[in-house]
């Protein structure tokens, strides 16, 4: 993000549309995490449908 740009966006709409800009700009990069994290269980689902992405204890086994 440019510095420019967000003293354009101050200058023009204030405070708290830069504020807004600059929370979106960072939560679109965790979005981009959740969005690939989501594919590839669903891509590892669709190849091993037999398998489970997460394996669970079993609670018969106690130590």
């Amino acid at each position: 993000m440019e510095l420019e740009v967000l003293m354009n966006v101050l200058g023009d709409y204030g405070f708290p549309a830069a504020v807004t800009f600059y929370l979106l700009y960072r939560m679109e990069k965790k979005l981009d995490q959740i969005n690939r994290s989501v594919l590839l269980l669903y891509t590892h689902e669709k190849l091993n449908p037999d398998q489970s992405a997460v394996s669970l204890p079993s609670r018969s086994r106690r130590q």
